[in-house]
């Protein structure tokens, strides 16, 4: 009964490990200057392979937005918006780039591009 609980555990883990290792954690931020990022952990992200993430946006200015844009993918931030929100989003192989809608023409956007 101890060996059958053991078992069930163990797998249930290993079953659970990938799909948490695959939800990583990058940061999307922009402002309170006319900066604009993403970034894994502490490095600027240019490169990622495709999968599912939870991005952490922080918009810090009510004259900025932060929008993404990719393969089957368009999200972004009011340019009123001023705080933190979190989406789950789907990168699949290609190029994306992050801008702020209003500044965009005047330099305040990057790209990274996700590898299969």
């Amino acid at each position: 009964m101890v060996r059958a609980t053991l078992l069930t555990l163990a797998l249930a883990a290993l079953l659970v490990a990938p799909a948490q290792a695959k939800t990583a954690r990058l940061t999307g931020e922009v402002g309170p200057g006319f900066s604009i990022e993403v970034k894994k952990g502490n490095t600027d992200l240019k490169t990622i392979k495709a999968g599912t993430y939870r991005i952490k946006v922080e918009d810090k200015a009510a004259i900025h937005n932060f929008h993404l844009i990719g393969p089957g993918l368009n999200r972004k931030t009011s340019v009123s918006f001023k705080g933190e929100t979190t989406w789950t989003i789907k990168l699949k192989p290609g190029r994306y780039t992050y801008q702020c809608d209003p500044h965009a023409a005047s330099g305040m956007k990057g790209h990274f591009r996700v590898t299969a």
